[in-house]
């Protein structure tokens, strides 16, 4: 392959290590260190000028200092001068973050805190008249002027005594506010209007209207009676909270968005195309302006299934919980296999809940997930297919990071055997498990993937077909 450099991270040497191997390919010169203060330093050490560069790093390991170091080698590529550069992302980074903070009730939280309600209250008065007051009548015009409501007409009048000040009608801002904006019920606290007892007066105008306790106008009708000031039985209006920690509780649930922060990061230093596999959100594709290939590892489990798997069409693909089922579905489909569904039901008094839908008796289970990190989700589910009757079970995980007492736990369960991908590196994981953890390579899937892209073809062969 001409006008091609590969480069590795040092996330995982030695998967990128049998990509070259399959292309036949040598593996570029790039030396990566870090200075005293942990700050990375990266170093290509031969020309990619008008080279198409694919640099070879998993979010595996320390995440965040190999992710720094992949945007280094982009821009540094990218700055000698490379015709195109592309991120070999095996396991991508940061793909489980949500990308919409929610409450714990399901609702997507306000944007503006509590403590911002009044300069957002006074910034939309400002907007809506220019000057920061109220709504006033046109028939005839009133102003509202040092925190009494006068007529506009200077001449003076004798059919009624002098206007009696009313305090300003401050709650009508925050209440219109309030009406465009969506606040979480922990943001706010309902306290009540203040009381005001204006007494009854009389001016000479052409229209009615009455203001209620708080100084909002209730009705507006046309007569050629006087206009009549009549107070209303005070109303309970939302204002915003004081922020103390007892009211601070909301904050506790949000979420950044992370997932345009990582494609915006990458697209900045100058990334050109991104290869990845099994994203845990296919959602992270449309944060990009850039082409990304999601590459599948069903095609291998698929594999993996006919050929270890005694009898496999009498077994049941089982989704450890609903966000995989359609995935699991997909297999169960393909190769003509019961299905089976875990479901957590979550409930406020009793905690959460293991429901399995599907019947699993005296059967081989196969549970399919995308990711296995602290083990949690595998183990339990195993536990409740072995009390309902499963014979032998099987999990199957594109990318096992498992971290923390994750071996520990996958020892101590029910399950048979994991069979995990090489998306990030498993020799330690392979001792601290036994015979339990097994490895199927996705290197070829890649080199593939990076043959095609490179020659311009197609790759849409790899999502139904493994390539050897």
């Amino acid at each position: 392959m001409r006008d091609i450099t590969l480069l590795a991270g040092s996330s995982h040497k030695q998967l990128a290590l049998t990509i070259c191997q399959r292309l036949n390919a040598p593996l570029g010169n790039c030396t990566l260190s870090k200075f005293s203060n942990k700050e990375t330093n990266v170093e290509v050490r031969e020309s990619v000028r008008e080279q198409d560069v694919y640099i070879i790093q998993s979010g595996c390991g320390n995440v965040n200092d190999n992710f720094m170091e992949l945007l280094i080698m982009i821009a540094a590529c990218k700055t000698a001068s490379a015709k195109k550069v592309t991120a070999v992302m095996p396991c991508f980074p940061y793909a489980r973050q949500p990308e919409t903070p929610f409450n714990r009730n399901g609702t997507p939280l306000s944007r503006v805190p509590a403590k911002d309600v009044s300069k957002y209250a006074n910034l939309y008065d400002g907007q809506l008249l220019g000057t920061g007051s109220t709504p006033t009548l046109s028939d005839p015009p009133a102003l509202r002027t040092g925190g009494s409501v006068v007529s506009t007409s200077d001449a003076p009048t004798s059919a009624g005594p002098e206007i009696t000040p009313i305090p300003t009608p401050r709650i009508s801002t925050m209440e219109k506010t309030m009406s465009t904006l969506s606040f979480p019920d922990e943001y706010l606290e309902v306290d009540e209007a203040p009381q005001y007892t204006p007494k009854f007066k009389q001016m000479r105008t052409g229209s009615t209207m009455s203001l209620d306790g708080g100084g909002r106008m209730s009705s507006i009708s046309r007569s050629v009676s006087n206009v009549a000031v009549q107070p209303l039985a005070p109303q309970p209006v939302a204002t915003a909270s004081r922020e103390t920690p007892a009211n601070k509780s909301g904050y506790k649930h949000w979420s950044a968005r992370s997932g345009t922060l990582i494609a915006n990061m990458l697209m900045a230093a100058g990334a050109d195309h991104i290869i990845t596999m099994d994203l845990h959100d296919p959602q992270f594709q449309g944060f990009f302006d850039i082409p990304v290939d999601n590459l599948h590892g069903q095609p291998l489990m698929m594999k993996y299934i006919k050929e270890k798997i005694p009898d496999y069409q009498r077994a049941v693909i089982v989704s450890p919980d609903a966000g995989g089922a359609k995935r699991a579905t997909v297999i169960a489909d393909k190769l003509n296999m019961d299905f089976a569904l875990i479901h957590k039901e979550r409930r406020v008094a009793a905690g959460s809940e293991l429901i399995l839908v599907g019947d699993v008796k005296d059967r081989v289970c196969i549970l399919v997930d995308d990711i296995a990190d602290t083990s949690f989700t595998i183990t339990r589910a195993a536990a409740l297919l072995t009390k309902s009757g499963a014979t032998h079970i099987t999990a199957l995980i594109t990318h096992a990071i498992l971290s923390g007492n994750a071996c520990e736990r996958i020892v101590n369960s029910t399950i048979d055997e994991v069979v995990v991908s090489n998306s990030v590196p498993q020799d330690q994981h392979m001792a601290e498990c036994g015979g339990k953890l097994k490895v199927f390579d996705v290197a070829g899937v890649f080199a593939e993937a990076i043959r095609r892209i490179h020659n311009g073809e197609s790759v849409s062969f790899l999502f139904e077909e493994t390539p050897y």
